[in-house]
């Protein structure tokens, strides 16, 4: 990659990486509802999927290239129905109707997010095939691009985590409106996934 292009791939991280989406809402919601502590353990385990993506991508970019472009629409409606899963139950765990079915947050609920967050995989093949294939095709400039990549997406995943630690006590009595706005969101994620 060019140095000038450095600063536009930059800004394409952080933007990809601090806009809603599943995993910034699930570490909103994670942080709201159990404090910083869960919602790290969480966070663990959501650096790790992004991680495994990123690498995923590393190898899809470098063998299958445009062979698996075809795909990336429907990877985005499976995406989109996911989305929508989680949004659900996060409205049903909130009245009350699932209360022995919440998923408390840990490295493994974090990890099954981020690795069927199609936002990241699209992100992270996006990132790759924009970025890096048109100027090279090392496997080393490859691999250290998505090396990299787990440091965007999952640190900028900590302001939302912040945020929800600080909104903890605000919300507390109001966690129904909360939950709902969240759903909403995700759902709102869901169709920016399908209808771009």
């Amino acid at each position: 990659m060019p140095v000038t292009m450095i600063p536009s791939f930059l800004l394409y991280c952080f933007v990809a990486g601090i806009t809603p989406g599943p995993a910034n809402l699930c570490s909103l919601s994670a942080a709201m509802r159990y404090g910083k502590r869960v919602a790290f353990r969480q966070w663990r385990g959501l650096f790790t999927g992004f991680f495994i993506d990123s690498m995923a991508a590393v190898l899809i970019n470098r063998l299958l290239g445009s062979v698996l472009n075809q795909y990336v629409g429907i990877l985005s409606w499976v995406g989109a129905a996911y989305i929508l899963w989680l949004a659900w139950h996060m409205l049903r765990s909130s009245s009350g109707e699932a209360e022995n079915d919440v998923t408390y947050p840990c490295f493994r609920t974090g990890l099954l997010v981020q690795l069927t967050n199609v936002k990241v995989i699209i992100f992270c093949i996006t990132a790759l095939s924009s970025f890096v294939l048109p100027y090279t095709d090392s496997w080393l400039v490859l691999f250290l691009t998505g090396a990299f990549l787990p440091f965007t997406g999952p640190f900028l995943n900590l302001v939302w985590l912040f945020a929800g630690a600080s909104l903890q006590k605000l919300f507390a009595g109001h966690r129904r409106a909360v939950d709902t706005v969240m759903a909403i969101s995700l759902a709102l994620c869901a169709c920016s996934l399908v209808w771009h």
